[in-house]
């Protein structure tokens, strides 16, 4: 009796350990964090160097490949890609695609962006690395060199893997690369609807409609990872990106993510304002028609501004708002603002000179001023107009993205 009963016991605890072992190896942990987007400040954070499954967070940084080929001449936003039989065999999320149909990049960024299609990923992961194996090593590369340390990708899709990993600290590492690099396409993210073969799919980030401020950037979920969400938020002028990790429900993981960036922008007052804040333009994809548009990058400003006796009382439509901002008497300065990066230097000189053209008068105290970069292993030209303050640096972008000219401003210090 006592050596059934001994029995029993033991297999009572092999029993145990097998339904507890598996379930806690793969339950998510709950992680978050609320940084401002122009300082780097934290806010909030609780666990935010513990590493978790990402999930389809992943398809952050395969979009941040995409844009990264896109502006570096090796994809075309009209291009079709193949469907592989990989492809097509994804698990859901989907779009349904089949082996040898094409699918544009662009409805490719679009179906990630919304519908988290998986099947998109994998596309888009064989056109730029060959394989996704391939590619997901570069994507671990160029993480490790945005500051992700801790995270390693093994997919684009973001479906379960033991190997993939990431946190939440570098979450928003990315996603404030993702704005910082890219601001020509960031707007993809706040994309609230997308159409696909007559089909139409609704972005899966409820805080764009749901939360005053939030234009982008990303969901996520697995059973192993819960429910992940990556959110960017901007409330009178300043800017916050917030992570969640390990949500049980996507509601729950919601009002969780609105609590502390409602904490956080309660905070904001006691945080040093930013030295500067790029504004995201309104989405103006490169073509590459021409020299391809290499991603914005700043640097200090070297202005050249002409003669005080040339600088006249000025004032910029701001179109946006359908009023007039007055600007100082003298708005000299050691601000400039950046209208597009080439690998031309007559091609940058170019677009500043229309740039600067299309201010007209406004800004006969400023001049063009072109300046080259090296850039993984690359010269790149910048185009600018220097010799401005801040103020009338921001007016005269809302003044050039009112007429589809990509445009940031750049402090002094970069």
């Amino acid at each position: 009796m006592r050596h059934h009963l001994r029995l029993f016991s033991a297999l009572a605890l092999l029993a145990t350990l097998f339904a507890v072992g598996p379930l806690s190896s793969a339950q998510a942990k709950y992680a978050a964090i609320v940084v401002d987007a122009d300082t780097g400040d934290v806010l909030f954070s609780r666990n935010a160097d513990t590493r978790n499954y990402p999930a389809s967070l992943t398809k952050m940084m395969t979009l941040y490949m995409a844009f990264e080929a896109i502006e570096n001449g090796k994809l075309k936003l009209n291009q079709r890609l193949k469907v592989s039989r990989r492809a097509e065999g994804m698990a859901p999320s989907k779009l349904g695609l089949r082996r040898g149909q094409t699918i544009k990049a662009e409805d490719v960024i679009l179906a990630l962006v919304t519908k988290s299609a998986n099947d998109a990923a994998v596309v888009m992961a064989e056109a730029l690395g060959g394989t996704e194996i391939k590619f997901a090593q570069m994507m671990t590369k160029r993480a490790r060199q945005l500051g992700m340390k801790r995270t390693t990708f093994k997919n684009a899709s973001g479906l379960p893997n033991r190997g993939q990993l990431s946190t939440a600290r570098d979450m928003s590492k990315l996603g404030k690369a993702l704005m910082r690099d890219f601001p020509q396409y960031y707007s993809y993210f706040s994309t609230t609807r997308f159409t696909y073969n007559k089909r139409k799919y609704k972005n899966h980030n409820k805080l764009l409609s749901s939360y005053k401020g939030t234009d982008g950037i990303k969901t996520g979920y697995t059973r192993a990872s819960g429910f992940n969400l990556v959110a960017s938020v901007e409330r009178n002028g300043r800017r916050l990106i917030g992570v969640v990790f390990g949500g049980r429900t996507g509601k729950s993981r919601d009002r969780h993510m609105k609590e502390i960036l409602t904490k956080s922008f309660k905070r904001l007052p006691e945080i040093r304002s930013a030295a500067a804040k790029p504004p995201l333009p309104k989405r103006n994809p490169v073509r590459q028609s021409e020299t391809t548009q290499i991603a914005v990058v700043t640097a200090p400003v070297t202005p050249t501004p002409r003669p005080a006796s040339a600088i006249a009382d000025t004032a910029i439509q701001t179109a946006n708002l359908g009023t007039a901002a007055v600007l100082p008497k003298a708005p000299t300065g050691q601000w400039g603002i950046q209208v597009g990066a080439f690998n031309d230097f007559e091609k940058a000189q170019s677009i500043a000179k229309t740039a600067l053209e299309s201010l007209g008068e406004r800004a006969s105290f400023a001049s063009t001023n072109v300046e080259p970069y090296a850039q993984q292993n690359k010269r790149i030209y910048r185009a600018r107009i220097v010799g401005m303050n801040e103020s009338y640096a921001r007016e005269a972008c809302q003044s050039l993205r009112a007429e589809n000219i990509t445009c940031l401003p750049v402090p002094p210090q970069g």
